[in-house]
């Protein structure tokens, strides 16, 4: 018996072990990320991390443990021991492809590796792949057979494979039996409390990447899984619902309802341009790099400039959602893919189509993208070109057209229309893979150059299409919006998922409908994406009431504040201060100025949180 007990001690071991070994490569991987963290910190990674590695030991063991026990009280041979190491090997293999995965996952999101990444992956698999592409694979496949090496080498020094039937009286195998299932389930749910191990075990500095490292990767992907897969529920409940509403509410009170008007008409054709990953980090004029888009800075000169604009989100169908229907993103949900939710969104399309414009929706890839195609389609758009409208060899990579067809094919329609238009140009190629149909303008070979690169020709591609737009009678009438879909790490890799620096972006209104007064301004109120609605709208004496979470940043009594969030937290900005909430951990891991009080933004965050996701729960 003693054996039999010496055996599972040692396979618990081993998973120990190894969980141990998959936390010290991620810490090796992001050494850079863990400057300033001491010995100690990085010790206690693992200490603060073996409640989580104990509990997916514990997962793992139930199949070995149902096995022996079913085999105990079953008369003949035991089981050959080969089945053990085909299983403990199998199972090495899915944590080791887990943990790369992770590694590159973390390195694009700064979240560990969750359910939408293969939801992602599973709705859109060549835009996935290619959103990977920029990754060191022939490391991380080296990583990979480190780890499966390792851990087959370890597995054979330290378990013992032969499950010896210890012969006892059926007394003792059951109670041995039911002491053997309870340790393992107390193991598993990491407490003896009422409440199961969560995240927040794994939690202990202010340093968001030593929490991170010291999650279990696998425990954590499962369950965001399980977390998605069940029925919905708001895991954001940090007021009682009413006082929820209330502090949102009095966040958008605005004491006068008025707008500076920018415009010299009153229904201009309206094209925004929604730019991939155009990060603030790449315009001059918002405090980033000087060269990158000297396009965009000669636009600057003639446009205005909203010069504090935050996404709402990190990805793309965050940020069409936050355009489009000013809805802000719902951190571990997108509404734009639950076909029935996001169809009882108001749209702008909806509003510029009953105002009596003819809509449209350009992209150089799949319309069906995150069902992309069926939200343009129930908001009433009349026209969709995307990939499958274009030849074949149109299509130069695996995201579709590059941007320069894409601006070509929106000039041409452009130049048939007859009523004013309402258009939205999505572009996609500022975005891994950082494929180019031309030779690259910033010779490096890192992927900050990369990345620089294909910025710089989606810039030099607004260029062409303004200068022959400015050749058509269309092009006097119309106003153009040109802003970011989200953020981006490059090119400084400086800003952590919960920074606000990586959700600045640029929003530029243009075009020969401006007021001459008004041409080279620069609007510094703080707002969202979200907030293109009611602006917008605003101008052109719409009404806006219907976009509720939307504030007209050209209103002068209109509150100044920006909410974004992420996978695992959120985060409030307002002029004097910023602050982020880790979700998982409970606790906030950013401020802007230590010296300044952080429990009003925090307020206003966990509550813009909490209405946000009640809301989508609603639709």
């Amino acid at each position: 018996m003693l054996r039999s007990l010496y055996s599972f001690l040692r396979f618990y071991l081993f998973w120990l072990l190894f969980f141990g070994l998959t936390r010290a490569v991620f810490e090796v991987y992001f050494y850079t990320k863990l400057k300033g963290a001491n010995f100690l910190d990085i010790v206690k990674t693992f200490i603060y991390g073996v409640r989580m590695d104990a509990s997916a030991t514990a997962y793992i063991a139930v199949i070995p443990l149902l096995i022996f026990i079913v085999n105990w009280f079953v008369k003949g041979k035991g089981i050959n021991p080969i089945w053990l190491k085909i299983y403990t090997w199998f199972c090495v293999f899915c944590i080791s492809l887990i943990a790369v995965v992770d590694l590159g996952i973390f390195v694009e999101w700064g979240a560990k590796v969750n359910f939408r990444a293969f939801d992602t992956l599973y709705n859109s698999p060549a835009e996935s792949m290619s959103s990977t592409a920029s990754s060191p694979i022939f490391l991380h496949l080296s990583i990979m057979l480190f780890l499966l090496v390792a851990g087959v080498l370890l597995s054979l020094h330290v378990l013992d494979h032969k499950f010896v039937k210890p012969r006892v009286t059926t007394k003792a195998k059951i109670m041995l039996s039911l002491l053997l299932i309870a340790v393992n389930f107390l193991l598993l749910r990491g407490t003896i409390t009422p409440s199961p191990i969560n995240q927040s075990a794994g939690y202990f500095s202010d340093n968001q990447i030593l929490d991170l490292a010291a999650q279990n990767t696998e425990w954590n992907l499962f369950n965001n899984t399980f977390e998605n897969l069940r029925p919905p529920y708001n895991p954001y409940n940090f007021f009682e619902t009413a006082e929820a509403r209330r502090i949102v509410i009095d966040a958008f009170r605005t004491p006068k309802d008025t707008t500076v008007k920018l415009l010299t008409t009153d229904k201009p054709n309206v094209v925004i341009i929604q730019l991939e990953s155009y990060t603030a980090d790449l315009i001059e004029s918002l405090g980033g790099e000087k060269g990158v888009s000297p396009n965009f800075e000669n636009l600057v000169k003639q446009g205005v400039l909203f010069s504090n604009i935050y996404a709402v989100g990190d990805r793309t169908d965050k940020g069409i959602i936050a355009i489009l229907s000013a809805f802000p993103s719902q951190a571990i949900r997108t509404i734009v893919i639950d076909t029935a939710k996001q169809r009882k969104l108001p749209s702008l399309l909806t509003s510029f189509g009953d105002a009596g414009y003819k809509t449209s929706y350009f992209y150089g890839g799949h319309a069906d993208y995150m069902n992309f195609d069926t939200y343009m389609v129930h908001h009433g758009v009349h026209d969709i070109i995307d990939r499958n409208t274009m030849k074949p060899s149109e299509v130069g990579s695996t995201w579709g057209a590059f941007d320069d067809v894409l601006f070509g094919k929106h000039l041409a329609y452009m130049a048939k229309q007859s009523t004013p238009v309402f258009s939205l140009v999505q572009t996609s190629t500022n975005h891994e893979p950082f494929v180019l149909p031309v030779p690259r303008h910033f010779k490096g070979k890192d992927v900050a150059d990369q990345f620089r690169s294909t910025a710089w020709f989606t810039d030099s591609c607004l260029n062409a299409y303004f200068e022959r737009a400015r050749t058509q009678s269309w092009y006097k009438n119309t106003l153009f919006v040109l802003v970011a879909d989200h953020g981006h790490r490059l090119p400084k890799s400086t800003a952590g998922a919960y920074d606000p620096a990586k959700y600045h972006i640029p929003m530029l209104f243009y075009g020969d409908v401006l007021k001459p007064e008004y041409r080279g301004t620069k609007i510094t109120k703080l707002g969202n994406q979200v907030d293109i609605a009611a602006t917008l709208l605003a101008q052109l004496g719409l009404p806006y009431n219907q976009f509720k979470w939307s504030k007209n940043l050209l209103n002068p009594y209109t509150p100044a504040f920006a909410f974004f969030d992420w996978d695992n937290g959120f985060g409030f900005i307002t002029p004097d201060q910023a602050v982020s909430f880790d979700s998982s951990g409970q606790r906030r891991i950013y401020t802007k100025d230590k010296s300044k009080d952080t429990e009003a933004n925090l307020k206003k965050g966990k509550a813009f949180m909490q209405q946000i996701y009640t809301e989508y729960l609603a639709y």
